[in-house]
């Protein structure tokens, strides 16, 4: 698998951290063999784009780096290289034209990602990469081979230098299954556990509850939450109400927090604002205005328009003498605690933490502990919300690497 120059290289993984690495590595003359799990490349990808596909986010820049938390300080000479600006022309280049969205999320125009991955994989075929699918990489031979399951039975691979963009442990069906992980800390490369992001919670509901509101929205609601190590969220937004918990955008942007407060303390309490458009003030005078013969559900149906369920949740997370106390229920629709057990399982995650940490990779992404392997994308140790900001980053850590590659294999000369 070389070319004319004696150069071949292997990325295992075909979402968009490979395929950028691939681009990178076939614009300056190697040869590229792309290995992936799945019956096709992008499956994942594709996913992503079933809700529009949202590429990127048109944010100021340090606010955008600021998205990536703990891990701000390396993802952001990656995103200094590629960033949103640059996602966005390259994906002109495919003659898939972007839009911004009114919350300053970036779509492509048809609001789908298959025309932008089949004018990809166009491209790169076009290019001379070769994609391999339904080859499920099995870690590596006693001579450094690599080990790959195919329809054919078990395939063993040689190359000058090899990319891992094998992605972190969600949705296992689509190939990220975290199985790579024990393969990486036996060679000596330093590795930080895999965790859920951006996911769902569990909640002790009532029966009643639950039965009753599973699967319906709390729409335009507070969020806030003050973690034990002195780190705080407030926003609104949007969220979902579930069987066993509760899900959704606004849940997500605070998974972090929330996840590792529960891994500290054993549960994480939030809180819910059920009207962040009116102040303390206001809510006190309308649950204390006289409601005569009224029931007090109708009464805050008709002056503060709680219903369904908001109303729902407000009744399940107090108790019956707070309910009728009504300055303590005044107080707790604008702050309603909402003790939360456990995140959801990891396979039901939009994303994960953990993975390869950084320290373990140099300048070029190459791992410190095995010359020649590289790593991008998701199975690196970083999590971002979503919004745009995890395919950037997964977009631009694949064509770091793929740079970083090609330099390592040219003797330190980019072309």
């Amino acid at each position: 698998m070389s070319d004319g120059a004696g150069r071949g290289v292997a990325i295992i993984g075909g979402g968009p951290a490979g395929l950028m690495a691939a681009e990178m590595l076939a614009q300056r003359g190697i040869q590229v063999d792309v290995y992936d799990a799945m019956p096709s490349v992008g499956r994942k990808f594709l996913l992503a784009g079933i809700g529009g596909l949202n590429l990127t986010h048109s944010e100021p820049y340090p606010a955008f780096v600021g998205r990536y938390g703990a891990r701000a300080e390396q993802i952001e000479p990656l995103l200094r290289a590629f960033d949103a600006d640059a996602l966005r022309a390259w994906a002109h280049g495919l003659g898939v034209e972007t839009f911004v969205g009114s919350s300053g999320r970036v779509f492509p125009r048809e609001m789908k990602a298959a025309p932008l991955l089949r004018a990809w994989l166009s491209r790169l075929r076009d290019a001379g990469v070769r994609i391999h699918a339904r080859h499920r990489w099995q870690g590596w031979d006693a001579d450094g081979s690599l080990r790959f399951d195919t329809p054919d039975g078990e395939l063993a691979v040689r190359a000058d230098a090899v990319l891992l963009a094998l992605g972190g442990g969600s949705w296992k069906k689509l190939g990220s299954d975290g199985r790579w992980m024990p393969w990486l800390t036996e060679r000596g490369v330093a590795t930080a556990p895999l965790m859920p992001s951006n996911c769902g919670f569990d909640v002790s509901w009532s029966t009643f509850f639950s039965d009753k509101f599973a699967g319906e929205p709390l729409k335009a609601v507070g969020l806030s939450f003050e973690g034990g190590d002195g780190r705080s969220f407030k926003r609104v937004g949007e969220c979902v109400i579930t069987r066993g918990g509760i899900e959704g955008s606004l849940i997500y942007a605070c998974s972090a927090l929330l996840r590792d407060e529960i891994a500290r303390s054993g549960s994480a309490t939030c809180y819910l604002d059920l009207i962040p458009s009116w102040d303390e003030a206001k809510v006190l005078a309308e649950v204390t205005h006289p409601r005569g013969s009224r029931s007090l559900s109708s009464h805050l149906q008709s002056r503060l328009n709680l219903k369904g369920a908001r109303a729902g949740i407000l009744r399940e997370c107090l108790d019956k003498e707070s309910f009728q106390h009504l300055p303590t229920l005044a107080a707790a629709i604008k702050r309603l605690p909402l003790r939360l057990a456990a995140p959801r399982p990891m396979d039901e995650a939009i994303s994960t933490a953990g993975g390869v940490c950084f320290s373990a990779l140099d300048q070029r992404q190459m791992l410190k502990a095995l010359p020649g392997v590289f790593c991008a994308g998701e199975m690196l140790d970083w999590e971002a919300p979503t919004g745009g900001y995890l395919l950037t980053a997964c977009f631009a850590s694949g064509r770091a690497a793929g740079i970083g590659m090609a330099e390592w294999l040219q003797g330190g000369a980019s072309k």
